[in-house]
């Protein structure tokens, strides 16, 4: 192994006695970094000069994981999660990217909201952030809002507020026109508000088979192909988000091929069904809600074939109290969970499954999000020119999963009492050390990226 234009004299930071991980490659090799970005890959037999080494002798190198869908909260909702709470967790738990959903009070639909909230989250984030914006039936907000480069636009078409709701096929087809030939990415959450409004009409008793009827597979799949026929028909680039169950799955593996699309999954689905509603109750409940074991199996099947092309955690907290007060349905229990911390960590159990591998988590949770939200040049790889953003993982040592370890404000995670084959040992974000052993090491180091122009 030796990549680079040109070898410097001197790198700044040169990681040593590892395997370096990739979409596409694994291999022995040694990173050396320079002014924050990745200069070269070297043989490890190769002799090199650092200001300072990182020997990770039997560990394996990763680049800094891209969550593609994640609620910092902030602004407004600050006391469920903010950009300081949240990037920590991220930090700790391998993600360096943050890409951030614009669902929060005000829901980001201007350009003046977006330039705000950018604004609000420089020199108090942990880790890298970029932001997505919401598209409102004011479709004249869309030329500003691209000016300013969010790394994607949100469509939603249910269960989101009148303004921000896209119910009919025309709607969605009429706002998609309006991305025609412009560079960006519209992510589409599927769903079908007739289905949602019927069940809700015929289900007055509001348990958790009410909520489970009222967000059907049948929901999800009408989505997923209106979606994908709404792309075709505008050339809009789309990326569907968190699809999970067998009747989605199908119906993206049939359709992918007719639109420039991606498909998202997120651990939890991959882990739990509905019936683990009866143990964890408020602490898993979301949206989509989770589905049958026969959806899981479909889910990890496509995941195995390489049919899914990112996994994100769709991270959206909320404070303990907001979870464990009494509500009139289990519809209305607010929906989300962490996840930030643990990506890395339920990832590293899928590999110990031997259902992936580590270059699938390359490929899932760094590079294909990456390259999908306008990243691609500078995240997502271990790659000359690219940003030093990188994890060390010791697959020798275990970890162990416990509520009590979680820094967002959550306090929780679905995953409480888990132990894990490999634990995260090392940080870097562009070259610089900021998490070890646990530990968050230097703080409001991250950045506010921009889709790449």
């Amino acid at each position: 192994m030796r990549v680079s234009n040109a070898v410097p004299e001197t790198f700044d930071t040169l990681i040593t006695g590892a395997i370096v991980v990739g979409a596409d490659t694994q291999s022995a090799g040694q990173v050396g970094i320079v002014d924050g970005h990745v200069a070269a890959l070297l043989d490890p037999r190769e002799t090199a000069v650092a200001r300072t080494v990182i020997a990770a002798d039997g560990c394996i190198l990763l680049p800094g994981l891209v969550d593609a869908h994640a609620h910092l909260r902030e602004p407004g909702l600050t006391h469920k999660e903010d950009f300081s709470s949240g990037t920590h967790a991220a930090a700790l738990g391998g993600v360096t990217t943050v890409l951030d959903m614009p669902t929060d009070d005000p829901w980001t639909a201007t350009d003046a909201q977006l330039s705000d909230k950018m604004a609000l989250a420089r020199r108090r984030i942990h880790v890298d952030v970029g932001f997505q914006a919401v598209v409102s039936h004011d479709l004249e907000r869309i030329a500003p809002l691209h000016g300013l480069a969010p790394v994607s636009f949100e469509l939603f078409t249910a269960d989101v507020p009148q303004q921000f709701l896209f119910a009919s096929m025309d709607e969605a087809v009429n706002a998609l026109k309006r991305f025609s030939g412009l560079d960006t990415l519209v992510g589409i959450s599927p769903g079908d508000q007739s289905l949602l409004m019927g069940s809700a009409q015929r289900h007055r008793t509001g348990g958790i088979t009410a909520f489970l009827e009222s967000r059907p597979v049948l929901a999800e799949a009408i989505g997923i192909s209106r979606a994908l026929l709404a792309s075709a028909a505008t050339g809009t680039r789309i990326h569907v988000r968190q699809i999970n169950s067998a009747l989605g799955v199908e119906t993206w593996r049939r359709l992918r091929g007719m639109a420039d699309a991606s498909v998202e999954t997120t651990p939890q689905n991959l882990f739990f069904t509905a019936q683990d509603y009866a143990s964890h109750g408020a602490g898993l409940k979301g949206s989509p809600p989770l589905r049958d074991k026969a959806d899981v199996a479909a889910l990890r099947d496509a995941l195995a074939a390489g049919q899914i092309d990112i996994i994100a955690t769709d991270h959206a907290p909320h404070e303990a109290v907001e979870k464990a007060a009494r509500y009139a349905t289990f519809a209305e229990i607010p929906g989300g969970m962490p996840g930030l911390q643990t990506l890395l960590q339920a990832m590293l159990k899928l590999v110990d499954e031997g259902l992936i591998g580590f270059r699938d988590i390359a490929r899932m949770c760094a590079q294909n999000p990456a390259e999908r939200f306008g990243l691609g040049r500078r995240k997502g790889r271990i790659a000359p020119g690219h940003d030093a953003d990188i994890l060390v993982v010791d697959p020798r040592q275990a970890s162990d999963i416990n509520n009590a370890d979680q820094v967002s404000k959550a306090g929780y995670t679905p995953f409480d009492g888990w132990r894990v084959p490999g634990r995260l040992t090392r940080v870097l974000l562009r070259g610089e050390e900021i998490m070890r052993d646990g530990r968050l090491v230097a703080n409001g180091k991250g950045l506010v990226v921009t889709r790449e122009r």
